[in-house]
């Protein structure tokens, strides 16, 4: 796969770090899952643990080239880098997933979020429309726009907006 950031970019960003907050569950999490030039394994489990399907439990490996596009996320709202996101969903089960489709219209049947490549998300002190416009800019993947519901989805898949 591509990296979707050019090295350059990188070079900015030397040590790769999140912090989010889980709207469902309170808990949070501020963890660096990249230093010394390689991923840290500890800070991926971390992560992949935090971004687990809430409802069951359940967890899968995310996608680092998500994680790397929050960080440019974050980067390209201007936000502090202190700044958390917002964790709506992260990783969804199939079972999870399918209880959701069948209740909404707004949920896909092949949905990113069972990959592991996508989340919806919001970030402190930046307005909702500010990072719909940033996650576009990025070209990442894909983007949905929920004002009703106050966030934005960002994925890793093909490039596409809602």
């Amino acid at each position: 796969m591509a990296q979707l950031f050019p090295a350059a970019a990188w070079a900015a960003i030397p040590e790769r770090r999140l912090a989010f907050r889980n709207l469902h569950n309170s808990e949070h999490i501020d963890i660096c899952y990249f230093s010394g030039g390689r991923f840290r394994r500890d800070g991926i489990a971390e992560l992949n643990h935090f971004m687990r399907d809430w409802r069951t439990g359940e967890t899968i490996k995310m996608d680092t080239s998500l994680l790397d596009a929050l960080v440019h996320l974050q980067a390209a709202t201007g936000a502090d880098k202190r700044a958390y996101f917002t964790l709506i969903s992260g990783y969804r089960s199939r079972r999870t997933n399918g209880r959701l489709y069948r209740s909404s219209s707004g949920v896909a049947s092949k949905s990113q979020h069972m990959l592991g490549k996508a989340v919806d998300i919001r970030l402190k002190n930046v307005r909702l429309a500010n990072l719909h416009k940033a996650a576009l800019s990025l070209r990442a993947g894909g983007v949905g726009y929920y004002p009703e519901s106050n966030f934005v989805h960002v994925d890793t898949g093909r490039v596409r907006h809602w």
